[in-house]
């Protein structure tokens, strides 16, 4: 008989596999010595050791993540060194072995109530709890000699059963021979499902108790996009299901009343232009250029720059490719440039204020780059954007550095040619003077994750104010149809790459809004593509309408149910 399991579907696509339990070893503690018989000094030192290992295990994990799925999916690591850092949990562990607390029964004791504080919560504050729950059990298997899981070699065809998935535990998944992830608990924005999407592993997470009746080795089909699981799936459910969601549209595609909107990947490496194109995207709607200039001891040179850019054209020669000037600084530092260390680096010199800034030479030699690769076979639909815009002075800077590196490349005899130019709209300064951009660009583009962080001023690394971070809200959704309007009544395009253009169920309410271009991970384009299909215009201009005037998330919320 053929059961099915309701979850959360995580990343929209279909697998079949065979069901594989992974319940890793907790490390036990011993029991807790009379404290006067505990050396202190010695249990400090184990402390630090522990410390030390556990930094080691995160950084390659940091650095795995970052070669296989991409640096912003591998910040989380750097939250998971900050938590090992954080002053607080360091002095209660501290201060209880200095009161004759074993390191392993301090450590456990400091993280198990902050731990229950976040699990209290909900939403995206109660999976924060699993990242903190990642660096204590780092911990405590350095201090108790506990070998880590290794989920790299799992059989192919399997699917991945969990009470919950740590992303230290995801980032080993190999997407050719895991057909799925299915957790107990878990939702969407976790950390470890952004990191399954990014790797094209289907999933559903948070099924509940209901998981626990499966058992080893039985045939399970895992739909992300309905978020359902399927026990012992029959040859019929599974024709079904295998045209779901695996397939590409490669075609573009138009809303049911025939409003064309553009879908498109965004791209952070040469690696994911073929994944790219295999799923669908319409071009690229940011290209990532910081692969360029990160983790080296020196920067590009023009040569390698237009080598890189020209491979983003030759993949997509018929398709507009988004190319975004380097996004250096914030969190992203680079070493030879010697960056001053900044108070919050976040509303410091980043992105265009780097490139106009003391770093101009390093922003030439990119525009130079840029300007030739736009006069390549491949170059018409090569689109320029300018990252942290806040102020239209940024903008006509910009345009005269353009012009500057136009008239070198004239005067040595070189093809160039002019791509469009556009600016990201991420901080609040750029939606209210998107009318004035609008006048000046060929196009914006919406950064939703930064500009939820700044509308809501609600740091993106800090868990603590989490809950905040979301494009639901009324105030989000108001300086995204601001920009919206003012980009259209300029004559410019407006599109957008945050997480929030990849979840299917916003489409509705961004093509309400007015978005010309969605951009999102390549796992996610046929999904949105096929909702895209399914939208009535007038219906989601009300909607939008309707949410935009709502007073709270949860009202918003509630519009979309």
């Amino acid at each position: 008989m053929t059961d099915t399991l309701s979850g959360v579907g995580s990343t929209p696509l279909v697998g079949v596999g065979t069901a594989r339990w992974y319940r890793p070893t907790r490390p036990e503690l011993p029991e807790r010595p009379d404290p006067e018989t505990v050396d202190t000094t010695a249990q400090r030192e184990r402390f630090d050791r522990a410390r030390a290992t556990a930094r080691e295990a995160i950084q390659r994990a940091r650095d795995r993540t970052a070669d296989s799925v991409g640096a912003d999916e591998a910040a989380v690591f750097e939250a998971h060194e900050q938590f090992l850092d954080d002053p607080q949990l360091a002095d209660e562990i501290e201060t209880a072995i200095a009161d004759g607390t074993p390191a392993e029964h301090a450590v456990a004791d400091a993280f198990g109530g902050h731990i229950e504080q976040f699990e209290a919560m909900d939403g995206r504050m109660a999976e924060r709890a699993d990242d903190l729950r990642e660096v204590r059990d780092r911990l405590l298997r350095a201090l108790l000699g506990v070998e880590s899981a290794d989920l790299t070699a799992l059989p192919d065809g399997t699917v991945l059963l969990a009470d919950r998935l740590t992303p230290g535990d995801t980032v080993q998944l190999d997407p050719e021979s895991v057909a799925g992830i299915v957790t107990v608990t878990g939702g969407r924005t976790a950390h470890a499902a952004i990191i399954a999407r990014s790797l094209s592993i289907p999933a559903v997470v948070g099924v509940g108790e209901a998981l626990g009746v499966v058992t080893d080795g039985t045939e399970l089909l895992v739909d992300g996009e309905r978020g359902e699981v399927v026990v012992d799936p029959g040859p019929n459910h599974r024709k079904a299901d295998s045209t779901v969601d695996t397939d590409p549209v490669p075609e573009r595609v138009t809303t049911a009343d025939g409003r064309a909107v553009e879908v498109a990947a965004n791209v952070g490496s040469p690696t994911e232009l073929a994944p790219a194109g295999d799923r669908g995207a319409d071009g690229v709607g940011l290209f990532r250029t910081e692969f360029l200039f990160l983790d080296r001891e020196e920067p590009p040179d023009e040569d390698e720059q237009y080598e890189a850019i020209t491979a983003a054209l030759r993949a997509f020669p018929d398709d507009r490719v988004v190319v975004r000037t380097p996004d250096i600084g914030g969190d992203k530092q680079v070493p030879y440039l010697d960056l001053p260390t900044e108070s919050n680096p976040f509303l410091g010199q980043r992105g265009i204020r780097l490139s106009l800034g003391p770093h101009s030479a390093l922003f030439e030699t990119h525009l130079r780059a840029l300007l030739r690769a736009g006069a390549t076979d491949e170059g018409g639909r090569l689109a320029v954007m300018l990252p942290m815009v806040a102020r239209v002075e940024e903008v006509v800077a910009a345009r005269e550095r353009i012009e500057t590196v136009a008239e070198m490349l004239d005067d040595e005899g070189v093809d160039y040619a002019r791509p469009e130019l556009g600016a990201m709209v991420e901080t609040p300064a750029a939606t209210y003077v998107a009318d004035a951009l609008a006048d000046r660009l060929d196009f914006l583009s919406l950064g939703t994750n930064d500009l939820t962080q700044y509308v809501m001023a609600a740091d993106r690394e800090n868990d603590a104010v989490a809950e905040l971070q979301d494009p639901l809200h009324p105030a989000v959704l108001r300086a995204i149809d601001r920009t919206t309007t003012a980009a259209h009544e300029g004559d410019a395009w407006v599109g957008m790459c945050g997480e929030m253009a990849g979840d299917p169920g916003l489409t509705e309410l961004l093509v309400g809004l007015g978005l010309d271009e969605l951009s999102m991970s390549a796992v996610t384009v046929p999904a949105v593509k096929r909702a895209v299909r399914e939208i009535d215009g007038d219906a989601a201009a009300t909607l939008a309408r309707d949410a935009v005037a709502c007073e709270t998330r949860e009202a918003v919320a509630a519009l979309l149910e």
